[in-house]
């Protein structure tokens, strides 16, 4: 089936097969790779995008699914202020370590964001529950979060 796929605002034109799912779409045929491959049964959250300004599991949605939807992976961060902020915070703050669920953990936590633009640590806690880290004790990605909150729209 050919398609196009709105990421990170450019339309992409795809050949896809109905089972393919987003995450392979992402990876394998636009080489957009900051979404990762952990789990595939949308439990780790290392291929965490945002679909329509809401956070997914690109591992379990399916490619055909999302035209007409706009999706924005890690790669787009620099073209999204919000995403920008959170990004910068996870560096100034120390909360990349081997950089493999930093991905996630940013679009994720930009998600809570847009949701919730103060939130407490125990809702940064509940909003990232879905993404693991097997480096950290996750203090420092929830000061990054936490960080990313307090600097506002401005980036202050």
């Amino acid at each position: 089936m050919s398609t196009t796929l709105t990421v990170n605002g450019e339309t992409k034109p795809v050949r896809i097969a109905p089972p393919r799912t987003l995450l392979d779409v992402l990876r394998d045929d636009l080489q957009l790779t900051g979404a990762k491959p952990g789990c595939n049964q949308g439990v780790c959250g290392a291929c965490t995008v945002l679909c329509d300004g809401v956070a997914i599991r690109a591992c379990l949605a399916l490619a055909a699914d999302m035209t007409d939807r706009a999706i924005i992976t890690v790669e787009g961060a620099g073209d999204d202020p919000l995403l920008r902020r959170v990004q910068e915070a996870f560096v100034d703050t120390g909360a990349v370590q081997c950089g493999y669920c930093t991905p996630g953990m940013v679009i994720a936590a930009a998600g809570l964001l847009r949701e919730n633009c103060d939130p407490s640590r125990a809702e940064i806690r509940e909003g990232l529950s879905g993404n693991w880290c097997r480096c950290s004790g996750y203090v420092k990605i929830i000061d990054a979060v936490m960080t990313a909150a307090s600097r506002g729209a401005d980036g202050s």
